[in-house]
């Protein structure tokens, strides 16, 4: 019989995304749905002693607590500190994914330059370069790195001896599939190696009040490697986007516990690094062509931020049995939704077409604002009939092909204006805009049908 205080040993499968448990292994993860995951993981448990009843931090009546915390600590980038809500938060645990390549380590890189001129020391530790690779990249775009320490270690233990050693005013882990810690018989990039970092990590940032952030690996579907282990832990996830041949790169944010989660960072990847993109309503309409068969603009709304996308859309008769449905940037099942009721409600025969629908830029866009203008670029393609070039159009498709509002229509009419948009075609129930904009006409329609009659120059 073990004795009480001895260490027991025993073997689990744990998956390598979710991060759920099994005694035995199994070929798909009943948690993510995802094949062959499940990697055989050794598990230690110790009989621990109970704790004693005195706590470092007894409960506290709400209405006595004092919000000390310091100030957000705005950064020279102002894309950057729109996303996170106005600044770094002291002691807050950030995570930062994309696809290889993308530009993370860049775009931290450049974050921790701009940051030793507020918050003075900055350590960004690298466990996949070396400083040398790291000092290439810095020569590339301009940093000098006074008060930017390199640490290429991947030893959790190290780094938190040399960072306390340093006390910088924010640290970098790039990135934390690479960092290990001795006291788990697993290897790197592991999920209770990624958990075990990562919490380790969060509670220095909490005691020493300084921002840490995290580099994360994706997956093959786009998703940070472990996410319900890591997005649940850290207090803000940062996603890097951006098509491969894309100059722009998009900084959006999916949780913040300290702001808003709808804003998004434009940049432009140059020889010099990263740029801030000061009006990317602009970057994404400049390649336009005076072509407009198929092609619509619509004032969308990300965050606070209204952005003018060119919507892109391509018919054509099928080789196959089956048409096929491509959806680059737009939602998948709003695109069949729309292509169903242009097909019922308007008299479209869309049965033996394949419809292709992208959104110029790289941006993906998720809400319904943009329905009439997937319609219309797919009504154009398919008559091949022109779009007025200086017609922006904005609304919600309905299922019985009505126009629906939408939200803040005034902004949206405002950034058409300011760009020289002269019309802009609204749902007739949201048309009421007070004041009434100068320098464009508003054309509303109460139906798909009207809006395609009114909004095609050739019918």
């Amino acid at each position: 019989m073990a004795r009480p205080d001895r260490p027991e040993s025993r073997t689990i499968f744990v998956c390598q995304q979710c991060g759920r448990e099994s005694p035995k292994w199994l070929g798909r993860c009943p948690g993510c749905q995802q094949w062959n995951t499940f990697v055989e993981t050794t598990v230690t448990t110790t009989a621990t002693p109970s704790r004693s009843t005195a706590t470092l931090n007894p409960p506290q009546e709400l209405s006595r607590v004092t919000t000390e915390a310091g100030e957000r600590l705005p950064l020279p980038l102002t894309e950057f500190n729109r996303v996170l809500g106005g600044g770094l938060v002291p002691g807050s645990l950030m995570l930062i994914g994309g696809d290889p390549g993308i530009g993370k380590s860049t775009l931290l890189l450049q974050v921790a330059a701009l940051a030793t001129q507020a918050q003075g020391k900055v350590v960004y530790v690298s466990g996949e370069e070396t400083q040398h690779q790291i000092k290439l990249r810095a020569q590339r775009l301009g940093i000098k790195g006074e008060n930017l320490y390199l640490l290429a270690e991947t030893d959790l233990e190290v780094i938190l001896s040399q960072i306390e050693e340093l006390s910088p005013g924010l640290v970098i882990i790039d990135s934390i599939q690479a960092v290990y810690t001795p006291g788990l018989d697993t290897s790197p990039g592991s999920i209770g190696q990624v958990r075990e970092c990562t919490m380790r990590l969060m509670h220095w940032a909490k005691h020493s009040g300084v921002p840490v952030f995290l580099v994360g690996h994706v997956t093959k579907d786009g998703a940070i490697a472990g996410p319900r282990v890591l997005e649940h832990i850290v207090d803000v996830v940062l996603y890097f986007e951006g098509e491969p041949f894309s100059a722009h790169r998009v900084l959006r944010c999916v949780k913040n516990r300290f702001g808003s989660t709808n804003e998004i960072g434009v940049f432009e990847m140059k020889s010099e690094g990263l740029v801030e993109v000061a009006n990317p309503s602009l970057a994404f309409l400049s390649q336009r062509g005076e072509e407009t068969i198929g092609s619509v603009v619509v004032p969308v709304l990300e965050g606070s931020r209204p952005l003018l996308v060119e919507i892109q859309a391509l018919t054509n008769p099928t080789s196959f049995g089956l048409p096929r449905r491509t959806a680059n940037g737009v939602d998948f099942g709003r695109l069949l939704l729309i292509t169903a009721v242009l097909t019922r409600r308007t008299g479209l025969k869309l049965g033996n077409q394949d419809i292709i629908v992208n959104v110029a830029g790289g941006l993906k866009i998720g809400e319904p604002a943009a329905d009439l203008g997937i319609a219309l670029a797919i009504t154009s393609s398919f008559r091949d009939a022109a779009i007025d070039p200086e017609l922006a159009v904005v609304g919600e498709v309905g299922l019985s092909g009505e126009l629906r509002a939408v939200p803040q229509l005034e902004r949206r009419v405002n950034e058409a204006t300011r760009l020289g948009f002269k019309r802009c075609l609204v749902p007739k129930t949201s048309a009421r805009i007070s004041p009434l904009p100068k320098d464009i006409q508003l054309i509303p329609a109460s139906t798909l049908r009207e809006a395609i009659r009114v909004g095609l120059q050739v019918n």
